[in-house]
Parts: C-alpha cells; structure tokens; sequence
C-alpha cells in the first residue's frame, strides 16, 4: 500500500473526531485515528498492536514495531484532542483549511499533526533490515486522565534506547516540564435559615479559610522553590473555580474549590498533596465543618539531561537550544519505561486548545528530516 502524503494523512486524522474529557459528555472514542494508523503502518511492515484501554470502552493505544531485537526508538503522539467550541472557529474545525503557509483544524498543531510526519519518516526504512527496531506509539486520553500512559505502564512497554514525543515545541528540543496536580477541595458543612447562622454551619465561611491558607502556601512555595530554567521560575497554585451554595437566604451546606499546582522537577506530587491536606484539616479544626480531597489530575514533573544522546542529537539537527516548558506530557511516563525521552514536534503550544488552531508547513521538512536522521542513528 503506498503511503498517502503527509496533508492527505493529516486531513483524515483531523476528520475523525477524537476528544478526550473529563466530562462524559464530551468524551468520545480514539479508534477511529488509531485504525488509520493502524493500516498505513501496516501497509509500512509494521507489526501493529492495539491495545484496548482497561476501564475505557471504545479507547486503545497502538504499539506499531519495525523491526526487531533490544533498544531502538519510540516516535510518540497522543491520538485524543481537548473538546471544540465550534462556534468560535472561523473554519470548519473538523475539515483540514489550507490559508497561506498554515493549515487550520482541531488537532493540527496537538498533536495530530506529528503521525503524518512520523509516518514519511518511517517509510524511507520500511524496506531496511533494521539493527534496531523503530516503534511508532499512538496512546490515548492524554488530555484528560492520562489513561494510555498509566497503561503503557502497567504493561511494560515499549522498550526502546530512546523515545520522541512529537508535543508542539516549535521544533525545539525540550528536556523539563513542570508536573501537573489539579485538586477538588470540598468543604461540608450544615444548612439552615440565614436569618440564624446558629442553626448551621456555614461551609463557605470555612472555604474561606481553606483561600487564605492556601495564599499563604503559594507565598511559601515561591520563596522555597525556584528553577532559572523555567520561564515562570516558581511553582504556581491557581485558584480556578469555586462553587458553593443554592441560594442567598440559606446557610451554605456544600463549597467545592478546584485549584492547579504546576510544580518543578524534584517536587513530588503525593508530597505537596499530604501537606495541603495536613495544613486544611488543621485550618478547619475550629470550623465545624468537614473537608475531603480529591485528585483530578497528576502528572509528574520531567526532567532528563541535557547531555543525553537524544537530547544532544536533536539540539544539533534542529539547530536550536534545549528548553522547558511549563505544560505537562506524557514524557515522565515513558521515562519510566527506561527510555531517555525528549519532547520535540512541530507547531506552537500557542496555537493549542484555541480555536481556528493551525499547524505551520514551514516547519514540516525539517521536523521530516530530522526524524529521519534520528531514525537512522538509533536504528541503522
């Protein structure tokens, strides 16, 4: 099967709904994108594996080997997007809008745009006999829980020298990205008639509490922590959404705050988590009121370095510095897996979870070529 080029592979990809979310709602299946990629990789001598995801129907991850043996390199993008608000865009989000040097679509740039790209790579040595082999990895639900990556892990592959996750980076290697812990804080208390606050217990009189404290833990971590490397040198703890109560005239029985913590390589995520727990059980001891956590989110912080053999070879072909990022990946998981991982693709992480997202051509030959080159020094 020849291979289709890389704006016909791209324009299918987009064309296939595949959102990933938090909220059932707007959570929708990945299949479609990975048996596109799954018969071009075929059509390529790939031996493909697609893996159902345990717990989520109607997701999978794709495992596609070239080749045999130990060692090698993992090519890697995840298959899901973030949900679309179609009414915002001036194009068709669903439809591949080719305007000047730029091509418009949900998924462009993150990240559906990188397969494409991998793909013509790979098909230069699909008629090679690898000394190493090459794997191509589609994983899933990476914008919302993570599942393909927990997966991946819980299988124990792939295995490979090194690893490539294809996140728009500008085409800069990126060796660092903050961890991500977003948390659910839930204060219970009792309702009552307003007119008496005695007859209740007021749970957003306690949120209250639980805000100024967690100001002053966010002053505390910034005067602990720094990192030079990072644009945004601190940890950052945001406040993002309170909902609380049904009515004026009424105690408040229920207050629910999600916060954002992004935190620099070396803090752990279940540690900052006991200590906002041990601190918020002391703020409301005198309260009334009951407090429960939960996770929505945790990725860990990534960090490798920058004298690696990857991270080195990408800063010499792309011709640009190794750099961090702020966003999370799916790079400290397959960092897990005992490959050196560095994120690099194509597009703008402005670009991403905006709409009318695009994916600059310009940058496609040499993202093309330099995959190529990799390809060749960790294969041939």
């Amino acid at each position: 099967m020849k291979l289709p080029d890389t704006i016909a592979m791209l324009r299918t990809l987009v064309a296939e709904p595949s959102t990933s979310s938090v909220s059932t709602s707007h959570d929708q299946s990945n299949l479609a994108v990975i048996n596109h990629l799954a018969n071009w990789l075929q059509g390529l001598k790939f031996v493909v594996d697609v893996l159902p995801i345990s717990g989520k129907v109607g997701k999978a991850n794709l495992i596609a080997t070239l080749g045999a043996g130990e060692g090698g390199l993992v090519l890697s993008g995840h298959t899901d997007t973030v949900p679309c608000d179609e009414e915002y865009w001036g194009t068709d989000p669903y439809t591949l809008t080719e305007i000047g040097s730029v091509v418009h679509g949900l998924g462009t740039c993150d990240m559906k745009g990188f397969f494409p790209i991998a793909l013509e790579a790979a098909s230069l040595f699909h008629s090679q006999k690898l000394k190493k082999p090459l794997t191509i990895l589609a994983t899933s639900d990476e914008e919302s829980s993570m599942a393909g990556a927990r997966q991946l892990l819980r299988d124990g592959r792939p295995k490979a020298d090194a690893a490539i996750i294809g996140e728009p980076t500008g085409l800069q290697p990126i060796i660092a990205h903050k961890g991500v812990l977003a948390l659910s804080i839930t204060v219970e208390g009792a309702g009552g008639h307003a007119s008496n606050p005695k007859l209740g217990s007021n749970a957003l009189d306690a949120m209250h509490a639980v805000i100024e404290d967690l100001l002053v833990y966010r002053r505390e971590l910034a005067e602990s922590h720094t990192n030079s490397n990072f644009e945004i040198e601190i940890p950052t703890l945001n406040l993002g959404c309170l909902h609380a109560g049904d009515s004026p005239n009424r105690i408040c029985e229920k207050a629910e705050l999600q916060i954002d913590l992004r935190l620099l390589p070396g803090m752990e995520n279940k540690a900052l988590v006991d200590t906002i727990q041990h601190r918020l059980i002391k703020t409301m001891a005198t309260h009334g009121t009951r407090l429960s956590i939960n996770q929505i989110n945790d990725v860990p912080a990534y960090q490798t370095s920058g004298d690696g053999e990857l991270a080195r070879t990408l800063g010499t072909l792309s011709r640009r510095t190794l750099g961090t990022v702020a966003f999370g990946t799916e790079a400290p998981f397959l960092q897990s897996l005992g490959m050196e991982t560095v994120i690099f693709g194509p597009g703008s992480i402005d670009q991403a979870h905006q709409p009318n997202e695009y994916l600059d051509l310009n940058e496609l030959p040499l993202a093309r070529e330099t995959l190529e080159k990799v390809i060749r020094q960790y294969c041939c």
